[in-house]
C-alpha cells in the first residue's frame, strides 16, 4: 500500500485552489456561489497568464470584500457603478484585462443605467453578473430579479406584478445592444455547471482582449440565508424554479 508521501507527491496532483487566491477565510454564508465563481475567475486569469494585467472593479453588495480573495488589482467602485469605472480604466490602460464583479441588486437596479451604456457602447469589458434573485447582502430585500410569486423581506407574500413589477432580465436586455459581442448564462450548481460557467468566463475574457466589445456572463447562483433554506434546499429551489424563468446557455454570440 502506498505511504502518504506517495499519495502527496506532485506528481499525483489532481486538483489544487488557484495560487492567485489569497488564503483568508470567506465572508460568504455557506452554500454561497461566490466563492465557486471567485475561483473559476482567479484559475482563468492564471490560465491565460494575466495575473499582472488584471483589473477587477467591485461595487457595494456582497461581493464587496472581493479584493480579499484574488491578488490582482482591484479597484472599488460606488454602488451600481462599475461598468463605468471599468470603462474608465480600460480606455486608459487598453492592454488590461478589465472585468466587474456585480450582484443582480446592484447590476440591475442603481446600476442598470450604467450597465446597459457601457454594454451598449461595447466596452471592451466583461461584467460578471451573480443573479441570486434578491438582496442577499442587507437583508434579503425584493430585487429587481426576485422571481413572480418569491417571498423576500419587503414582500412577504411573495412578489406580484401588478404591485412589484416583473423580473427585470438584464441578460436578455444586453442582447438587443449592439455593443454586446457575447452574452451568457451560466450556474455553478454541478460539476458540470461549473465547467461550463468557467468556459465562459474565459470566452468573455479572450473577447475582451481582443477588443471584440462588451461581454456579459450572468452566473444563476443561490442565497441560502435571503432564501432561509438550507445550501442543499436551496440547490434544488434554484434548478426547480430559477432556471424556468433565467433559461441558461449563450443568448449571444458574434465573436469571429
Amino acid at each position: 500500500m502506498a505511504n502518504i508521501n506517495e499519495i502527496i507527491a506532485p506528481e499525483n496532483l489532481v486538483y489544487k485552489k488557484p495560487e492567485l487566491m489569497n488564503n483568508v477565510p470567506m465572508h460568504y454564508c455557506p452554500g454561497c456561489s461566490h466563492g465557486v465563481v471567485h475561483k473559476l475567475v482567479a484559475e482563468v486569469i492564471e490560465e491565460m497568464g494575466m495575473e499582472e494585467k488584471t483589473v477587477g472593479v467591485c461595487p457595494v453588495g456582497c461581493a464587496v470584500f472581493a479584493y480579499r480573495y484574488l491578488d490582482i488589482d482591484w479597484q472599488e467602485a460606488a454602488h451600481g457603478r462599475a461598468p463605468a469605472v471599468a470603462t474608465g480604466i480600460k480606455r486608459l490602460w487598453p492592454d488590461r484585462l478589465v472585468f466587474t464583479y456585480q450582484g443582480d441588486g446592484d447590476l440591475a437596479c442603481i446600476g442598470a443605467a450604467e450597465t446597459i451604456h457601457a454594454l451598449n457602447r461595447g466596452e471592451n469589458i466583461t461584467i460578471i453578473f451573480i443573479n441570486n434573485a434578491i438582496y442577499g447582502m442587507t437583508g434579503g430585500q425584493m430585487a429587481p430579479t426576485t422571481l413572480i410569486g418569491q417571498k423576500t423581506s419587503t414582500c412577504p407574500y411573495g412578489r406580484q406584478a401588478d404591485l412589484h413589477g416583473y423580473p427585470l432580465k438584464m441578460t436578455e436586455l444586453a442582447v438587443q445592444l449592439e455593443g454586446t459581442c457575447y452574452v451568457t448564462r451560466q450556474s455553478v450548481e454541478s460539476v458540470a455547471a461549473i465547467r461550463g460557467a468557467k468556459k465562459a468566463i474565459r470566452k468573455a475574457f479572450e473577447a475582451s482582449m481582443a477588443g471584440k466589445g462588451s461581454s456579459l456572463v450572468e452566473i444563476v447562483s443561490t442565497c441560502n440565508s435571503g432564501w432561509k433554506l438550507s445550501p442543499v434546499q436551496a440547490n434544488e429551489w434554484m434548478k426547480e424554479h430559477m432556471f424556468k424563468f433565467y433559461p441558461k446557455g449563450d443568448l449571444k454570440d458574434t465573436i469571429k
